[in-house]
């Protein structure tokens, strides 16, 4: 079993990530980290997820994990890695867009977000996180940069065609 701590699990994301996370075979929860909802169970933060777990939020971190979900606001995850040194041996996967490509010229193939070095005083590389255009690096990093649902919808619909040749140039609009 996969040790699993998620920072940030009272918000939306994190909510999600519990759903999937909390009967999944091979995740171990270890900590759910919420300043303000600490000593709160999940289901009162989450009512779907009311009586299918009786873990409470921590306000406290937990080292003894493996992979490290960051579930906060976008800017708080670097804040985070910067206040919060976490081991080099404990998989990051970051869901905000704090680690994200910050324009298409940084992104060279290397599958390298742009930026994601200057995280306090360690060193962390962030990968592009979307599996389908990353899979090799993913599997061998040990620093996930989640994309987003709108990047996520582009790519898949375009991965194919930009494969096949068949692309020039995109324009694309996202409302939400």
């Amino acid at each position: 079993m996969i040790k699993v701590g998620i920072v940030g699990g009272a918000g939306y994301t994190g909510g999600e990530l519990l759903r999937l996370l909390i009967n999944h075979p091979e995740a171990n929860i270890r900590f759910v980290h919420s300043k303000s909802n600490a000593g709160n169970t999940i289901g009162s933060v989450h009512a779907d997820l009311d009586g299918e777990t009786s873990m409470v939020f921590s306000g406290e971190l937990n080292d003894d994990i493996e992979v490290l979900f960051l579930c906060v606001g976008h800017g708080e995850a670097r804040k985070f890695l910067q206040n919060n040194p976490v081991s080099n041996r404990v998989r990051v996967i970051d869901l905000s867009q704090d680690f994200r490509l910050n324009d298409t010229k940084t992104f060279s193939g290397t599958g390298r977000a742009a930026g994601s070095s200057d995280v306090g005083t360690t060193e962390r590389n962030f990968v592009y996180g979307l599996p389908e255009l990353n899979k090799d690096a993913i599997r061998t990093t040990f620093n996930i940069a989640n994309p987003g649902c709108f990047a996520t919808a582009l790519q898949l619909g375009l991965l194919p065609l930009a494969k096949a040749g068949l692309l020039k140039d995109v324009y694309s609009t996202g409302i939400t």
